[in-house]
């Protein structure tokens, strides 16, 4: 008995020692965040009122010695960004993000994010970018700072064109009425906005760089005059009745374009169709044109203002490896703000008196509030360490006795690794064995007692 204990203890140690040495540790790198809140006013942020955003800041530092500000963006509340006019599909909502550095670094990083959308109107909603992002080479070991500032929603129209009919930026006077066609004219959606009063007026305000009036040409129909921002730009007037050449028409043709404007610089527009006469006049639809525009246009852009004080985020930088050189650096880097050109860790500024500046570390990241607090958490980035000096070792590569059963090859065995995989299998074999033959024992005992 004594000796089936002894192998269960010894099977039991051997399984202990094997777990000890595969469940090893892993380094690993956390983040920790902080929440702003932001209030946006002007442009696709609307007249009233304003839009308010919430902003994920999370600073992250990679083991390529790159500082990484990430944001992730969501509105708050019903209100959201607004098109400022009819687009087609490929236009931008851009957003970017300030945040400041400070401590052993002095700077920013520009956290930026675009969404295309799709086709727009007036007031359809516009869908925030999934994150912003920047980045800064981080050069120089020590604690610094970040915190989120200011934040700015500019609006990029795309290029192309929309047919605009029926929609509530198309106003008309008392004197018009809508109503259905016949598929046989074709006319835009099947429908007209008709007068016969003198002085009636259709309106449309749209942003764009051109515009054209799109209505039948048929026999009976009065003339029209067309007013661009407020100004007579038809003199003499557009005649409906008459085909391009100035021909009186004898039949109908829809989908005309009657009048369309040169080229616009782009921005806010109105176009109206004045009837001059107590004769019929149609308005079929608007096409609104957009040319090419490089940049955001700056009265689409919307003002973010941050709201109360967010706190932020610290990050101990660990120290940087110094790089070998034939020669040495005469003028070291005094440079305080981070760049955002990835560069590999260079030689930290010798005259620089931080604890931090030769202390290879792992980083650490932590939350200074300002309101809230945020629970602290620790990355760790394993930094590059100089190569150790080469050193000539002689071993004596032959044996003087081959071992008994071995090839004479004139080598060593091979020396024993630590196959501890093969210990822990033999030790968790050996235990079963142990544990089967203790139930076998008494189990023969049990049956010799029956016997009896």
């Amino acid at each position: 008995m004594n000796r089936w204990r002894k192998a269960l203890i010894a099977a039991t140690v051997g399984m202990a020692a094997s777990a000890a040495f595969v469940v090893a540790s892993q380094p690993g790198q956390a983040e920790t965040s902080l929440v702003a809140k932001y209030f946006c006013t002007g442009g696709v942020a609307g007249s009233s009122g304003g839009v308010q955003l919430e902003a994920l800041v999370t600073p992250r530092l990679t083991s390529a010695g790159m500082l990484d500000v990430g944001w992730s963006i969501k509105y708050l509340g019903g209100k959201q960004f607004g098109s400022p006019g009819f687009f087609p599909k490929g236009s931008t909502l851009n957003l970017e993000g300030t945040v400041d550095i400070t401590g052993a670094w002095e700077g920013q990083l520009r956290p930026k994010g675009s969404q295309e959308q799709a086709e727009l109107v007036p007031g359809d909603f516009l869908k925030l970018p999934s994150g912003l992002s920047d980045a800064g080479s981080v050069q120089r070991s020590g604690t610094i700072r970040v915190k989120p500032a200011g934040l700015v929603v500019r609006f990029k129209p795309a290029k192309g064109e929309v047919t605009v009919n029926d929609n509530k930026l198309v106003t008309y006077s008392s004197d018009w009425y809508h109503h259905q066609t016949s598929e046989e004219y074709a006319d835009h959606i099947y429908d007209l906005h008709t007068t016969t009063q003198k002085d009636g007026i259709a309106k449309l305000e749209f942003k764009g760089t051109k515009v054209a009036y799109i209505g039948r040409r048929e026999p009976g129909l009065g003339p029209v005059r067309i007013l661009l921002d407020g100004n007579t730009v038809t003199d003499p007037v557009v005649e409906p009745d008459k085909d391009r050449n100035g021909v009186p028409m004898t039949g109908t043709r829809s989908k005309e374009v009657l009048w369309e404007s040169p080229e616009l610089e782009y921005g806010p527009h109105t176009i109206e169709v004045l009837n001059v006469e107590a004769k019929t006049a149609h308005v079929d639809a608007f096409r609104v044109t957009t040319g090419e525009i490089t940049e955001p246009p700056s009265h689409n852009e919307a003002t973010c203002t941050i709201q109360g004080d967010p706190g932020a985020i610290e990050v101990n930088v660990p120290g940087a490896t110094p790089t070998q050189s034939n020669s040495p650096s005469t003028s070291p880097s005094t440079s305080q703000t981070p760049t955002r050109t990835p560069t590999t860790p260079g030689t930290p500024d010798p005259t620089n008196s931080s604890p931090y500046s030769h202390t290879p570390g792992p980083s650490h990241v932590s939350v200074v509030t300002g309101g809230v607090r945020t629970a602290t958490a620790t990355a760790t980035v394993t930094p590059t360490r100089s190569p150790k000096p080469t050193t000539t070792k002689y071993v004596k590569a032959q044996v003087a006795k081959t071992p008994k059963g071995g090839v004479d090859t004139g080598e060593a065995p091979e020396p024993a690794s630590s196959s501890y995989g093969l210990i822990a299998g033999g030790s968790l074999l050996l235990m079963g064995s142990a544990t089967g033959g203790l139930l076998l024992r008494r189990r023969q005992a049990a049956h010799a007692g029956g016997e009896r």
